[in-house]
């Protein structure tokens, strides 16, 4: 983001620094610890903690630094204070740790997260994290709770929801209403598991399961939701729109992003909150775009010289996400500026919920996004709450009650829930909070 640059090395030169403590070191955490090591005056990567020490190390080790292990919370401290890079299988010791300023967690956990990003704002830390499926579940009251503490909590630039908004913001600032985020996807197929993703992930040094929930659309269900929570959006159906251009080929020629504006216009209303959703088989992939609108005569005028097209409806895009390279921009955009890139703006407006991926029998446990028995298909809460449907993010780990058909929705009255878990006991918070009450 242009400013943070320069307000991180005018921070570097009056000899100051932002003390980040990461929580997780796997595809996504390992990329952006070299980032925090190689590219970014005026921050610095404190402690890294991780299940299992030696991916924690070799986040360091790729920049060439030898981090020191800790084993306590006194440990950890001395170790920050003295600036000697550290690592932890204590992932609460890092969150409450003396001497960091900010949290970010980039684990794709529920309860574990959940319990990160609950101390570290109960420690006054200021949280950034990549966890749309965390956000996407319980977001809201994590936010409640942040604004009570004086804390920023907040998704982070780089991944496809803060591009979004960082899209949405420019657009809205240009004098143009965003009524629909878009997301630009190469493929979607809600019956993808595991094993079917595995050559793929393992080209990409990935685990198989977080492919496939990219494929099944259960990431992309979550994306959105987040996205419709920072806004007030919705979406225009059960799992969205999704025009796919690519005719069910992943190697079809995707078509311009432009092309797309016909299948969304006859649901656009620019009086209404806006929606969010996506298209399969556009290009610039994976970028993504927000349809913006204006009847303003000048305006169109302009919009037109500049090829943006005659109108009233106009297609903004970015071409790339680049996750690794612009996340800690947003530990930057937090500290330095007070700015949130994207976090709930209120009551929650969208869920994911599970829908069977294949006959649940009776005692079937569910269990990780991306797996064999649950996909997420993005829903509004209005019919979320009518209909007692069963958040994916409270899914993992339940046991079926009785059978479910294949691309059913499940409903809370159809698995038994783990006893003890925090996230249960923030959703329960959370619907406290905002339920309507009429």
């Amino acid at each position: 983001m242009i400013i943070i640059d320069r307000a991180l090395a005018r921070y570097r030169d009056e000899g100051k620094v932002i003390r980040v403590g990461m929580v997780g070191a796997g595809f996504q955490a390992s990329g952006i610890a070299l980032q925090f090591l190689t590219a970014t005056p005026g921050m610095v990567l404190s402690a890294v903690a991780n299940r299992h020490l030696d991916k924690a190390h070799a986040a360091y080790a790729q920049a060439g630094v030898t981090a020191v292990a800790c084993e306590t919370r006194q440990a950890l401290e001395e170790a920050i204070a003295s600036g000697r890079p550290a690592v932890t299988e204590d992932a609460l010791a890092l969150a409450e740790a003396e001497g960091i300023d900010v949290v970010l967690e980039v684990t794709g956990s529920i309860e574990h997260a959940a319990h990160v990003i609950v101390a570290a704002i109960d420690a006054g830390k200021h949280v950034v994290h990549m966890n749309a499926e965390l956000d996407g579940t319980v977001g809201p009251i994590l936010k409640v709770r942040a604004e009570a503490r004086g804390v920023a909590y907040t998704f982070a630039d780089g991944d496809q929801p803060g591009v979004q908004m960082n899209l949405y913001r420019f657009v809205s600032g240009i004098g143009v209403t965003p009524v629909l985020c878009g997301n630009i996807k190469g493929l979607h197929d809600p019956y993808r598991n595991p094993d079917t993703q595995a050559a793929f992930a393992r080209k990409w040094g990935q685990k198989p399961h977080m492919v496939a929930s990219f494929a099944d659309g259960t990431k992309i269900s979550f994306e959105q939701a987040i996205v419709a929570n920072a806004t007030g959006m919705r979406v225009a159906r059960r799992g969205m729109l999704g025009p796919d251009f690519s005719g069910g080929n992943p190697d079809a020629e995707p078509v311009q992003i432009e092309k797309v504006l016909p299948s969304f216009e006859p649901y656009l209303d620019p009086q209404a909150p806006g929606l969010v959703d996506y298209v399969v088989g556009a290009r610039p992939g994976p970028g993504v775009f927000v349809i913006g609108h204006t009847e303003h005569p000048r305006k169109r005028h302009y919009l037109d010289l500049y090829k943006m097209g005659k109108g009233p409806y106009y297609c903004f895009y970015t071409p790339y996400h680049l996750c690794h390279f612009e996340v800690p921009n947003s530990v930057a955009r937090v500290v330095l500026c007070s700015d949130i890139v994207l976090a709930p703006a209120g009551a929650p407006r969208v869920g994911v919920i599970a829908v069977a991926k294949k006959t649940l029998p009776p005692g079937e446990r569910i269990g990780d996004f991306g797996g064999f028995e649950v996909y997420g298909v993005a829903e509004n809460m209005g019919a979320i709450r009518r209909d007692r449907l069963l958040p994916i993010g409270l899914a993992l780990e339940a046991t079926a009650k009785r059978a479910v058909s294949r691309d059913q929705a499940l409903t809370f009255d159809d698995v038994y829930l783990p006893e003890g878990r925090l996230v249960d006991e923030l959703y329960r918070e959370q619907e406290r909070l905002f339920r309507p009450t009429v």
